[in-house]
């Protein structure tokens, strides 16, 4: 596909005519590497016609010490391209001309080895293209003329001096910026062209026509627009990227636009490296220079690492111009990074070392920033520069600084590699590298902290290495860590004998070692008791008193063992005093906002810091992950579910597989949306992901056996689901965990137990229910309470318990729990102004929190449609179906009920009649629907 090249074929075809009538003519066509010489040549001798002969030659490195080996090139096409008696008798006419470049008998010599051509051989072959030229125009193409031999050189300087009489056109291509284009015959041949033909770059719309070509569908504007601005219309650069992303499987649509960018093309890394070649030595110092220090480096440190003077650096830059590397010619920058893997490719690997080796002290020497030096050391194996370590280790403090632990660990890595390195030096850099990688490889830092720690020389020293481990957020960490902490701590000793900032180690280390406790009923009872024996108003003064009272409050909130307002008290002295950092995810400090999600505390709260905050542009850590998952929660403590599932599935994204603590904390954030949203996609993904994640941790598993309760649910597997959710509430009682807000299994089992027909006992969870909430005292527990208790009384006295739930909701900053209890106690009145007006009310607040199931269902209550099937079912009615769905047989139903069958089957019919339905299968399909909003 050549485009855009149009005006170059007229110009030939207007000089062919022209030589036609008996002008003849030299025409040089010219431009950088890859701008389509060869295949506009090609273009012209197909497009020459059987009126013209055409003569080809290309000449090539390898073949410059073959004599006249473009002569040869040229008179072969015309032997291949003529009539083979017509073409042998002129020949034979020219005698010696001929027999020189057709035979293969010796050429003469002169004293120096050199090919001697007598004016009477060069006239005697510009005769026989005039003789050959008499019946038919000449098209003489020559390509890539900087590579051909001299006495073809000489011979074409010869001819282009005495082209009149030819009648041919002589067209020869020369590549900008190749050193043998400086040759003094090859100057007298360029300066002898009537014209010069330079093709410009592609415009877009060719680029376009470029990308059609080569995928057969046009592409996305987008995608084009990159093409075009990767290959700056070098149709070489473009057609090596389209190529191998069409290879890659790659489409031409908007989302593989970043593919386009990434792609380095292996062959046009090899053509671009054999350009560099061929180069003099000073471009090729300039282009390992430009290729070491990239963007960063200024044109005098690039032209002192290239060993250039001003006037050498200049005359080296324009040669990367005219080959068309640079970004522009005057800019020291490559256009492309494939040209910069070109340019290394050319180099050996001492070669590289060496590059980077000064590049490195140069810029070092020159104080340019501990990033740009450490960028070139790097790329050197072992470095002698006293002065490497420190400049690795403040890079990584710049990287870290700036939200790259990746890069900073890069960094400390390599400043490992130094044999030099022994001791307590060693300890710290290893200290160094493991806070850097507690961000996204927990595992890589607790083994370096355990390898520092012996190299370490004080107590106080050991034991602050030791808290640079991240403590798990909702989960035990293991048991080797504890281990560690214990270590370090007995040999600290008590904070009460400590001052400082020893002390301040020491408590941070009780706070760590505490919440090692947190699935142990005892240790958090100990811990409750600690708080207690801290007074009203605990020491919040620094960052170790607020870590360990971060880790008691947790233990008062998981054991309700201190009422909500004092824990939501004390957590908000916490959040007041506690920078906003990202520091604190590697500390107990994330504690404070569960702990005010369960005290029902987080009005005015998103998140601890926002998410961009940390990190703009790069969510790639457990603190990212952290800081979704916090947002996720505070989302759902205030009945926005909807809303949440996104920074929920972002926080579940970015834990992965290698951040299982910080994945731990998501998924808790996660199925509070699922279970809110009743979404059985979702719930059935957060089963799958956990049982590849397989984790003893109580938080998740308490979590999933809510989701798999969920999930029996709405297939009807009423027995199944109430199993789970019992088992899930032992599970946590034994643990300890005794706050209602955070796993609400209780008002869940209560319902299924009434549904099934077990009133006594749903009776008695909602009556354990309400006095956990009382204890607790969160006004989001109590209304749920108070709520589950109206809905399994009847008459006055479940009108005024949904009453007083409602009440009580209205201190609750989850709007919609109060939504729901305002909607069910509209429902048990008769209809009037209130019904309408707490309707109306409940339907502003579902419709502000975003679910719109519960708007629907509060403007269908405004609109007084018809009484739904259900609600016409008697008590007894309500029992049999529920027990009927549930899936036992007529039979288990009487014997539950102390009823004959007769009597079940009787009210099933009734039952049947009224929902509208014609038996078990369809009651099957419609009953997980009955009150599931409500009943939540």
């Amino acid at each position: 596909m050549l485009l855009e090249r149009d005006a170059e074929v007229a110009q030939v075809r207007e000089a062919l005519s022209a030589a036609a009538a008996g002008t003849s003519s030299l025409l040089l066509l010219t431009g950088p590497l890859g701008i389509g010489r060869t295949a506009l040549l090609q273009r012209l001798s197909l497009l020459a016609g059987e009126d013209v002969r055409v003569l080809r030659a290309n000449a090539a490195p390898m073949e410059q010490d073959f004599a006249l080996g473009v002569v040869r090139q040229l008179f072969d096409s015309l032997l291949t391209g003529a009539p083979s008696e017509s073409c042998e008798r002129r020949l034979r006419e020219h005698g010696e001309s001929a027999r020189m470049v057709l035979a293969d008998d010796a050429l003469p010599l002169d004293e120096y080895g050199s090919v001697t051509l007598s004016e009477t051989v060069l006239n005697g072959l510009r005769s026989l293209l005039a003789d050959v030229g008499a019946d038919k125009p000449l098209l003489i193409l020559v390509d890539d003329l900087q590579w051909a031999d001299a006495p073809s050189l000489r011979w074409l300087a010869y001819l282009v001096k005495r082209l009149h009489g030819l009648r041919a056109v002589l067209v020869c291509a020369l590549r900008d910026g190749d050193p043998g284009g400086r040759q003094v015959t090859l100057r007298e041949i360029t300066d002898s062209a009537q014209r010069v033909l330079r093709p410009a770059p592609l415009s877009p719309g060719a680029v376009g026509e470029m990308v059609l070509g080569q995928f057969g569908e046009p592409g996305d504007e987008e995608f084009a627009r990159a093409c075009h601005e990767i290959s700056a219309g070098n149709p070489l650069f473009l057609r090596s990227v389209l190529v191998a992303l069409a290879v890659d499987g790659h489409r031409p649509t908007a989302e593989h636009t970043e593919a386009a960018r990434r792609q380095r093309p292996a062959q046009l890394r090899e053509r671009l490296a054999r350009c560099m070649r061929t180069q003099p030595q000073p471009v090729r110092d300039l282009a390992a220079a430009i290729a070491a220090l990239g963007d960063q480096g200024e044109p005098e440190l690039m032209a002192r690492l290239a060993g250039l003077d001003p006037i050498g650096f200049g005359a080296a830059l324009r040669t990367l111009g005219q080959l068309g590397l640079l970004a522009s010619e005057r800019e020291p920058r490559f256009r492309h990074r494939v040209t910069q893997d070109a340019v290394e490719s050319s180099m050996t690997v001492a070669e590289r070392e060496r590059l980077h080796d000064t590049a490195a002290a140069l810029l070092y020497r020159n104080g340019s920033s501990a990033e740009s030096v450490a960028a070139q050391l790097m790329a050197v194996t072992a470095s002698q520069h006293p002065w490497a370590i420190e400049v690795l280790r403040a890079a990584a403090d710049t990287a870290l600084r700036r939200g790259a632990p990746d890069i900073a660990t890069r960094y400390l890595r390599r400043a490992l590699l130094d044999a030099a390195l022994s001791g307590e030096s060693r300890g710290r850099l290893l200290i160094d590298l493991a806070t850097a990688e507690r961000g996204f490889d927990p595992a890589a830092c607790e083994r370096h902290i355990s390898q520092a720690i012996p190299l370490l020389t004080t107590p106080r020293h050991r034991a602050a290495a030791a808290l640079r481990i991240s403590p798990t957020v909702v989960g035990v960490p293991p048991p080797a860590i504890v281990d560690l902490f214990h270590q370090v701590a007995e040999d600290l000793g008590p904070a009460s004998a400590l001052e400082g900032s020893a002390r301040d180690v020491a408590l941070r280390l009780e706070a760590r070692l505490r919440y090692a406790e947190y699935e142990d009923p005892a240790g958090l009872a100990a811990s409750v008791e600690r708080l207690s024996a801290l007074g009203d108003a605990p020491p919040l003064g620094s960052t170790a008193e607020r870590e360990l009272a971060a880790v008691l409050l947790d233990a008062a909130m998981l054991t309700t063992r201190r009422p909500a307002a004092e824990v939501a008290r004390l957590a908000a002295r916490v959040l007041e005093r506690e920078p906003a950092t990202a520091d604190r995810a590697h500390s107990p400090l994330p504690l404070v906002a569960v702990a005010l999600v369960a005290a029902d505390s987080v009005r005015g709260i998103n998140s601890w810091p926002a998410p961009e905050q940390h990190s703009p542009g790069q969510d790639v850590t457990p603190v990212d992950a952290l800081v979704h998952a916090e947002q996720a929660l505070m989302l759902v403590a205030r009945g926005r579910a909807a809303r949440a599932r996104e920074p929920a599935e972002r926080a579940m994204r970015l834990a992965g597989a290698h951040w299982p603590e910080a994945g731990i904390l998501a998924t808790v954030a996660l199925t509070g949306v699922a279970l809110e949203l009743d979404d059985p996609e979702l719930v059935e993904g957060l089963l799958d992901e956990a049982g590849r994640r397989r984790s003893a941790n109580l938080a998740l598993t308490a979590s999933l056996q809510l989701l798999k309760a969920s999930q029996d649910e709405r297939h009807g597997r009423w027995a199944s689901a109430l199993d789970t959710l019992l088992a899930c509430g032992r599970q946590l009682e034994a643990a300890g965990w005794r706050n209602p807000v955070l796993f609400r299994w209780r008002p869940w089992a209560a319902a299924l137990q009434h549904r099934i027909g077990d009133s006594r006992a749903a009776l008695a969870l909602a009556e354990e229910e309400y006095a956990r909430a009382e204890a607790w005292g969160a006004p989001v527990a109590l209304g749920r309470a108070l709520r589950l208790k109206g809905r399994l009384h009847d008459g006055a006295q479940g009108t005024n318990l949904l009453r007083e739930s409602a009440d009580v909701l209205r201190a609750s900053a989850n709007e919609l729990e109060l939504a729901r209890s305002l909607m069910l106690l509209a429902r048990r009145m008769d209809g009037g102004a209130e019904a309408a007006a707490l309707l109306r009310e409940a339907g502003a607040l579902a419709a502000a929190c975003g679910a719109p199931w519960l708007v629907e269902r509060a403007e269908q209550g405004r609109g007084t449609p018809a009484p739904r099937p259900e609600a016409a079912l008697t008590r007894t009615e309500r029992t049999v179906v529920s027990l009927a769905g549930g899936g036992l047989t007529n039979q288990e139903i009487a014997g539950r009920l102390g009823v004959t069958s007769r009597a079940v089957e009787k009210h099933l019919t009734h039952a049947y009649r009224k929902l509208e339905i014609s038996g078990r299968r369809q009651l099957m399909e419609i009953l997980p629907r009955l009150d599931s909003e409500i009943l939540r």
